[in-house]
């Protein structure tokens, strides 16, 4: 299996299990009856949970780019030291994404995010280069 595949692998299943924490806090605030449930009036999670359900949806929206520039650059032949770099650094700044979302620490958010923004147009130059 590719490095780039391999990340992919990685990255899908960090994306996969970020919903387990800020659950784990909604069954601890509203109880179990409330967190499977659909109540008029529910208690507030976390505000870390809040913002980690919220990294967790910006994971998964990127998670569909990622994926489709890895594909089709495996499937075009198109994989190399670049995109493998590219690959590591997707995964490590997605985890400081959602470890600096969760802590409201914004600058070092914003960076994460715009580094992982950065490999998928790696990605992309390399495939359509």
């Amino acid at each position: 299996m590719s490095v780039e595949l391999k990340y992919l692998a990685v990255v899908t299943l960090f994306t996969g299990l970020i919903w387990v924490p800020y659950i784990l806090n909604t069954i601890s605030v509203r109880g179990m009856m409330e967190a499977v449930g659909y109540p008029e009036n529910p208690r507030p999670i976390a505000a870390w949970a809040a913002r980690m359900k919220l990294g967790h949806s910006n994971a998964v929206e990127n998670l569909v780019i990622f994926a489709g520039l890895v594909l089709v650059a495996h499937a075009a032949g198109v994989t190399n030291q670049i995109t493998a770099l590219a690959s590591a650094i997707y995964f490590w700044a997605r985890v400081v994404h959602l470890v600096s979302y969760t802590f409201a620490i914004p600058w070092i958010r914003t960076l994460a995010f715009a580094i992982g923004f950065g490999c998928q147009m790696t990605f992309a130059w390399q495939i359509l280069s």
